[in-house]
């Protein structure tokens, strides 16, 4: 999907899935006998407990787009770490000209994101972070952006185990 390796993929069978629409775009292409319209469309599938995917459809007619849309959402679900209906660390990603920076936030705090990015965040479940999208402000590549960011969280058990101490010494040094 983005080209990361430490991804947990997931399968879509037993999951309550919820689709978000991200965005819809009206194509034209313009032939000999005129003009013929498409659309593509933008969708994110998540269970709303750290299980996401996102997926593009095109075709001649709206509906038809969506629903291949969340078709391929489906087929590319991925697992983040959510701590405490947060992230377990700050991160940032970028791509193609979209720039993602995502910070844990306290409880209380609430969805400070806008945009393709609450989007992905919600379908995550994700309630209390505060996030900046800078750059691009194209919804393809913001949400692939912010995918990137998730993924290159690294779960906390992780980090304990590479280094060798406990869950507790990670936190509190």
């Amino acid at each position: 999907m983005l080209g990361l390796d430490n991804i947990e993929r997931v399968k879509p069978g037993g999951l309550e899935l919820k689709d978000r629409l991200v965005a819809v775009n009206r194509v034209t292409k313009v032939t000999k006998g005129g003009r013929a319209f498409g659309f593509s469309a933008i969708v994110v599938v998540g269970d709303e407990a750290g299980t996401i995917g996102f997926g593009l459809g095109k075709s001649k007619e709206v509906a038809s787009a969506i629903a291949k849309a969340v078709e391929d959402a489906k087929k590319n679900l991925v697992k983040v770490p959510v701590m405490n209906h947060s992230i377990p660390h700050q991160t940032t990603a970028r791509y193609g000209g979209a720039d993602i920076f995502l910070r844990p936030a306290s409880h209380g705090t609430g969805l400070i994101a806008g945009g393709a990015v609450r989007a992905v965040l919600e379908s995550a479940g994700i309630h209390d972070i505060l996030s900046k999208s800078k750059g691009s402000s194209n919804p393809h590549n913001v949400v692939k952006a912010t995918f990137k960011a998730l993924l290159d969280i690294r779960r906390p058990e992780e980090i304990a185990r590479m280094r060798g101490v406990s869950l507790t010494k990670v936190f509190n040094g």
